[in-house]
């Protein structure tokens, strides 16, 4: 890590703070839920809708924020994303209405996202560090984004108590707003070409047409839904089960705490062990905890130990999935490769996030969405256990 830091560290920090503002105030957004439904009179599928929304657009615009980083370096992108973000959630403290929140909440934040989270930065961390350093260093910029969500979350709670949910997003716009000085530390470039430039078309060519790109995408699928749905649903579900408001705020807290230690973790595994192995474990560990969270009597102290244990599994998926690309196809595409297989994600976040509200509105309670979460994670581990971490033939061609 020493070395790590001395050669890279300016870069690793700046990833580090820009997830950290990034992710921790998105992962506030189930806070709102509850009190702008009650005061514009919503049920629970409008703001579940733009929430969705937010997700498919975050996921349709990563691929060609991927593509623009990869080509002109990743600050532009960054910028343009941080401003964005922030102009979308002063838009959104102003919303009265579906489509006001849906445009500001949904389309607005959803490509700023595009430009500031994970599949953007971390194509600037695997450019930064060697390659037996990958897996690691994302692995601690994927654990600030946690560390995000474990400092965010609290303030989140006190902003809409003390100031009301309005007021609170425009606070949280001007928070995110310092993501745009921060891109001074990414000292990101495009790699200088070696020999014949890879086309962009030739890239996906090369990725379309390898299975495992394939099986990584579908089971990031999985991933997406299971905490879109818990993180915008779960503080409702909490509140169903008869236990205070503030329980689903300390459950998500404790994901993103208890997350920074599962994200490093598997960030270091990912470097000794199979990632795609790895990724197999995680989603079938996912299934059990899930399985008696439902089993077990809901009480304050079983909340938190769901709490901490979906913590650990939560976002560990995004290093040895990232990496697993940088593997198989280098980092000159990272980003792009990155966003492609993120936009599974985001579409299975989309379904998660909006099946949550259509299935409480029709029900009055969320039992089938927990069932297909169990199902999806056995889906996922299947999907991801015969990947294998072998470069692509051009790959092994230029190290022969």
């Amino acid at each position: 890590m020493t070395s790590v830091w001395r050669t890279s560290g300016w870069i690793l920090l700046g990833a580090a703070l820009i997830l950290a503002l990034s992710l921790g105030v998105r992962h506030g957004f189930g806070l709102f839920l509850a009190p702008m439904s009650a005061e514009f009179g919503w049920g629970r599928e409008v703001f579940a809708f733009a929430i969705a929304l937010q997700n498919l657009i975050w996921g349709l615009a990563q691929p060609f924020a991927g593509a623009m980083a990869d080509r002109l370096g990743a600050a532009k992108v960054v910028m343009v994303g941080g401003i964005l973000y922030a102009v979308g959630l002063v838009l959104m403290g102003m919303s009265d209405s579906a489509l006001t929140l849906s445009l500001s909440a949904g389309l607005l934040i959803g490509i700023g996202l595009s430009g500031t989270s994970f599949s953007v930065i971390l194509g600037v961390v695997g450019r930064a560090v060697p390659a037996e350093k990958r897996s690691m260093a994302m692995g601690i910029a994927s654990a600030a984004g946690s560390f995000g969500q474990f400092a965010m979350l609290p303030g989140t709670l006190g902003l809409i108590g003390w100031l009301g949910w309005s007021v609170a997003l425009l606070v949280l716009g001007l928070l995110v707003a310092f993501i745009v000085p921060l891109v001074g530390l990414l000292k990101d470039r495009p790699l200088p070409s070696q020999g014949v430039e890879q086309s962009l078309g030739q890239a996906l060519r090369e990725a379309c047409s390898h299975s495992g790109f394939w099986l990584l995408a579908l089971g990031f699928f999985v991933c997406g839904f299971q905490v879109v749905f818990i993180g915008v649903h779960l503080p409702a579900y909490l509140v169903d089960q008869h236990l205070p408001a503030t329980i689903g705020t300390t459950v998500l807290a404790l994901v993103g705490l208890f997350n920074i230690v599962g994200t490093y973790t598997a960030g270091w595994l990912g470097g000794r062990m199979s990632k795609p192995r790895l990724l197999t474990a995680l989603y079938l560990l996912r299934a059990v905890v899930i399985v008696l969270f439902l089993w077990a009597p809901v009480t304050q102290f079983s909340a938190y130990l769901f709490g901490i244990a979906m913590g650990l599994l939560w976002l560990s998926t995004v290093p040895l999935t990232n990496g697993t690309v940088a593997t198989l196809f280098g980092v000159r595409n990272l980003s792009m490769l990155g966003g492609i297989v993120f936009l599974f994600h985001q579409l299975g976040a989309f379904l998660g996030g909006w099946l949550g509200g259509v299935v409480y509105d029709q029900t009055g309670n969320y039992d089938l969405v927990w069932q297909i979460s169990i199902l999806l994670s056995l889906l996922a581990a299947a999907l991801n256990w015969p990947v294998r971490e072998r470069p692509v033939a051009r790959l092994q061609a230029q190290t022969a």
